[in-house]
């Protein structure tokens, strides 16, 4: 069997440390009356994204990366309310038209793996981006993150900023 990212196989019915709970998702999809490759531009480049999230107040390249591609990083300046953080992301899979996914730490800390996917399967012209979260957080980071973050709730909060982003995305597209 084929291991993605180049991550280490856990033993059958073994967990990460500190996991106490299934690692949980949010998705949002939205439909855009627009082409994927309009779509695709304004989602293609994370650092050119600010504008557009919810959360995230800006995106800068490190590490001598200055494009988007597998192993890309980049740091995400955050804001809720008068909180204030920053996290590094390291781009794992880039499929140019199709998908863009990266994984979030804080430090030393796994905290998410966030994603755009666009899909224009239906042949209409138009195109569904759909959005997504997987958390990462071990237990112990998850009952420190409402003080860090300022909410109690990380799916609803996500789901909420979510459909936010791709509703601006939206507008953006179909302009």
């Amino acid at each position: 069997m084929g291991q993605s990212s180049g991550e280490a196989p856990l033993g059958q019915g073994e967990l990460p440390l500190l996991t106490s709970r299934p690692m949980a998702t949010v998705e949002v999809s939205e439909q855009v009356q627009a082409p994927t490759d309009r779509v695709w531009d304004l989602i293609s480049d994370p650092t050119h994204m600010s504008d557009l999230t919810a959360e995230c107040m800006a995106m800068k390249w490190t590490g001598g990366s200055t494009a988007p591609a597998v192993g890309a990083r980049f740091r995400g300046s955050n804001r809720n309310g008068w909180r204030r953080w920053s996290t590094a992301c390291t781009i794992v899979r880039y499929q140019p038209g199709v998908e863009i996914a990266w994984d979030v730490t804080s430090g030393p800390v796994a905290v998410a793996e966030w994603s755009y996917h666009i899909d224009d399967s239906a042949g209409t012209g138009h195109t569904t981006i759909t959005e997504r979260f997987v958390d990462h957080r071990s237990a112990a980071f998850r009952v420190t993150s409402p003080y860090l973050r300022g909410t109690k709730d990380t799916d609803a909060h996500n789901r909420h900023n979510m459909a936010e982003t791709l509703g601006r995305i939206k507008v953006r597209a179909e302009a």
